[in-house]
């Protein structure tokens, strides 16, 4: 071991470069030449050469404030990047595509069969009491029965360096076009690493998400038209839906540029109307019909909902999909995959304790200060209480919130989360670091080599998330004879 990394901390956690006793890690040996030849000095420079690329690029994303101001951000990129051997990822890739072919399942039992309810695997109340669970959808199934065609799985590497998933993300998960951008930056700024080592390539996943829309067709046709449907410019994540729409060449329009006639849905263009046979929506199901949703909506296509349950256009992903991204329905898809598919996880998941249970709700209680809570229901790391860290008025307040709506709150052990080397303003410290994989459904499965890894930039943080001051990292899958 060099001097580089004679002060680096790897004690406390599982570290992705370094052992708890000072040795680096096979695959990160190459990185740690290429590292200690640079020095920190040009490190920093390549880190300044990160931001000026991600400027001209024109990364972004937006964070709203307490008081609804938005403020545009540049995306945070740090240069040192994660490695996962190719040989690690294929037992990570095989684990989502169980867990995502068990959700889809499970959606589609919850809003036809309803056979998981009469073999009391899990709590009816549970799901019908979801604000995500939609009483419209009953009775309906998407094309290959495929709901959740996009999801974002949440993983975390735990003290042993086993990957868990942390959770479920099935509505509108975003994120993936910061993973390909991170990429392209990297590929500009830190050539050496791809020279070096044999990464698998992102860039096939625009393709790949193109060719799913195709699959989700309701009725074939030769000559397909699609569209990303953007709530609008003022979305924290319209990088994405413009950075997407681009990608597949397939047009970015709002609910004011869609219109239904005769339960068909039409895109108004200067030739006159564009029949639409797939939509990639980006819209919360409460505003994408105002006829049948929330009556108040400006962003939605008044009769879009109708024309979907006729099998006139395909959306991805399905409405109706949210009773599956529930944190307290997570609890339950380690006994969803054995009982859909009649096989054991391939990736097991954090435990999870539900505040509606009376006795989980008394433990829960009784170890506030060791648990982490959060809302069943929120995302973007709102709303969330880190108990070893929390003030006694913050543990008070959670507690009162408990007792009010236990439904709305879950628990899980603090899980230390896995670090890799990051640069700071005077060092490379190590930064605690969560991984979110993108899994396509619709005829066939499809899991990104890798995935978007956020990265919590303050000392000793463990929340990753980008609005809340969270960075990231380009996630290499190798080859493990590297």
């Amino acid at each position: 071991m060099s001097d580089f990394w004679k002060n680096y901390d790897s004690k406390s956690t599982f570290d992705g470069y370094i052992s708890k006793d000072k040795k680096l890690r096979s695959h990160a040996k190459i990185i740690s030449s290429i590292l200690e030849k640079y020095g920190k000095k040009r490190l920093q420079e390549i880190e300044l050469n990160c931001q000026s690329t991600i400027n001209a690029r024109g990364i972004n994303f937006r964070v709203y404030s307490a008081s609804n101001r938005a403020e545009e951000k540049k995306w945070p990129l740090d240069i040192i990047p994660r490695i996962i051997t190719k040989s690690q990822w294929k037992t990570v890739s095989i684990g989502l595509s169980q867990r995502i072919k068990a959700l889809n399942l499970f959606i589609d039992d919850v809003y036809n069969q309803k056979k998981i309810f009469k073999d009391k695997i899990i709590p009816k109340e549970l799901v019908f009491n979801s604000p995500q669970y939609l009483k419209e959808c009953d009775g309906f199934s998407p094309k290959h029965k495929a709901w959740a065609n996009i999801s974002g799985t949440d993983l975390i590497k735990n003290i042993n360096g086993n990957f868990l998933v942390l959770e479920d993300n099935l509505r509108v998960p975003s994120g993936v076009s910061y993973m390909l951008e991170n990429r392209m930056v990297m590929r500009d700024i830190f050539p050496e690493l791809f020279t070096r080592y044999k990464v698998s390539s992102v860039h096939q996943y625009a393709n790949k998400l193109y060719n799913c829309m195709t699959e989700c067709i309701p009725k074939k046709t030769n000559n397909p038209h699609m569209v990303l449907l953007t709530p609008g410019v003022y979305n924290s994540a319209y990088f994405e839906h413009e950075f997407l729409a681009e990608q597949m060449g397939i047009a970015l329009v709002e609910g004011k540029d869609l219109f239904v006639e005769n339960d068909n849905v039409y895109m108004k263009t200067v030739k006159g109307p564009l029949k639409v046979d797939c939509i990639y929506r980006r819209l919360d199901d409460n505003f994408i019909d105002p006829k049948v949703f929330f009556k108040g909506s400006l962003l939605g296509v008044p009769g879009l909902f109708k024309c979907w349950r006729k099998g006139n256009v395909g959306i991805i992903n399905a409405l109706g999909t949210g009773v599956a991204d529930d944190k307290a329905v997570y609890s339950y898809v380690e006994k969803m995959i054995v009982y859909y598919l009649g096989e054991q996880p391939k990736i097991d998941q954090v435990e999870t304790f539900l505040c509606n249970i009376k006795t989980h709700r008394n433990h829960v209680i009784s170890n506030i200060s060791k648990l982490v809570i959060k809302p069943a229901n929120a995302s973007g790391g709102y709303g969330i209480m880190i108990g070893p860290k929390a003030s006694k008025k913050e543990k008070d307040e959670m507690i009162k919130k408990i007792k009010r709506d236990p439904r709305n709150y879950i628990a899980q052990p603090l899980e230390i989360l896995s670090t890799v080397p990051t640069i700071t303003p005077d060092n490379i410290e190590p930064r605690h670091l969560d991984l979110r994989p993108f899994i396509l459904t619709g005829k066939s499965t499809y899991v990104t080599t890798g995935g978007l890894t956020r990265v919590a930039l303050k000392k000793g943080s463990t929340i990753v998330n980008s609005s809340q001051g969270g960075g990231s990292k380009d996630t290499l899958i190798v080859d493990s004879r590297n």
